[in-house]
């Protein structure tokens, strides 16, 4: 009997029906299996703005890092749709109440860069590290043990958001396009 439900599922034209995702819930996703899928989000810095033996410090402080990581896990890059909705309507208000010709004409080339990015899909990219386990405990503790071990680093780290992995498999499924019906799948 549940080989004919794997081959229907199979078949099936719904992505929850092979996907192994049970919930995504407590900042991790629920696999079918048990597992628990977590990590960080770290915050982008461009060190190669920085001068030489500060990005050399760096990159030896995050092949340090690296090595001390015992487990699997993934380095995923995700874009996020940038919504800067609020700016330009803060933007038309600003040019509504502004009456010097030189103040006004500084905000409508900011309104019109924004309608620029708005017109090119701009997007935020996002640096994640995931990685699975059984334990909810050991996922606390790893989650722990990254964001502590990427601040050495000189880099800031937070854990996964519930937003940030329906993002990630948004991204994955999708191909990087972003869809206008809604999630994925259902919480």
């Amino acid at each position: 009997m549940s080989s004919s439900k794997n081959v229907r599922d199979a078949g099936s034209g719904f992505t929850e029906d092979w996907l192994p995702v049970r919930a995504i819930q407590n900042n991790m996703i629920i696999t079918k299996d048990h597992n628990k899928v977590t990590g960080v989000k770290i915050t982008p810095r461009n060190i190669f703005i920085l001068d030489p033996d500060l990005q050399n410090n760096i990159l030896i402080a995050l092949r340090n890092f690296y090595n001390t990581i015992d487990f699997e896990f993934w380095l995923v890059v995700a874009d996020r749709p940038v919504d800067i909705s609020v700016y330009m309507s803060q933007m038309q208000l600003l040019l509504n109440e502004t009456s010097s010709p030189a103040i006004r004409k500084l905000i409508l080339q900011d309104i019109d860069k924004g309608e620029t990015f708005i017109r090119n899909n701009v997007v935020d990219t996002e640096y994640y590290f995931l990685f699975k386990t059984k334990d909810a405990d050991m996922a606390q503790k790893r989650v722990r043990q990254m964001i502590n071990g990427l601040a050495t680093c000189g880099l800031n780290a937070s854990m996964v958001s519930n937003s940030d992995l329906r993002l990630i498999l948004e991204n994955f499924l999708n191909g990087g396009n972003t869809t206008e019906f809604g999630t994925v799948m259902p919480v």
